[in-house]
Order: structure tokens, then sequence, then C-alpha cells
């Protein structure tokens, strides 16, 4: 499992941080972190995504792809943000 941080910041392709362009004024409840896993499963942006008993969140990007361990709610909106930025950035190329 790989153990990766969010901090309401996302990364840039030259290893940048660019920070959220609207900074969070509360912590996302698991609720919306769960709603936002089941978005990404139900269309097929991750394999899985599984809310552990500790508050953490196992994700895996594809069937055969490592799990990912998410520290907590916070980092699993981050993660959906990131995919939705990495989504939009590629359709405004093509």
């Amino acid at each position: 499992m790989v153990a990766r941080p969010r901090s309401g910041h996302r990364p840039c392709p030259g290893g940048t941080v660019i920070p959220a362009r609207h900074p969070r004024t509360h912590a996302p409840s698991i609720a919306e972190a769960g709603a936002w896993a089941d978005v990404l499963v139900r269309h097929q942006l991750l394999h899985a995504a599984v809310l552990a008993p500790n508050g953490q969140w196992l994700v895996q990007h594809h069937p055969h792809s490592a799990v990912e361990v998410l520290a907590d709610p916070t980092a699993m909106v981050d993660l959906a943000a990131e995919i939705q930025h990495r989504i939009r950035s590629t359709r405004n190329r093509t």
C-alpha cells in the first residue's frame, strides 16, 4: 500500500505545487468524501474506494494496481479534485 499525503494542493507536472483555487472553509465530512468516492467509482475514474474502520480510505485506480491509502475525508476530496483537474486539462488540450 502507498500512503500519499494530500494537503489541499495539487501537484503540477513540473513538480511545483499549485494552491487550490478556493481554499476550504471547513473539513469535508465522511459523507461528502463517500459521495465523491461513489461518483469516481460509478464513472470508472477509480476501480475501488473503500472507507476503512479507522477513517482512512483505501483506493485502487485500476483492477491490478496497488492499493493507495488516503488519510482522511479531506484526502478523498482532494483526490476527486485532482482527477477533475486532470480530466478538464486533458479536455481543453483536444
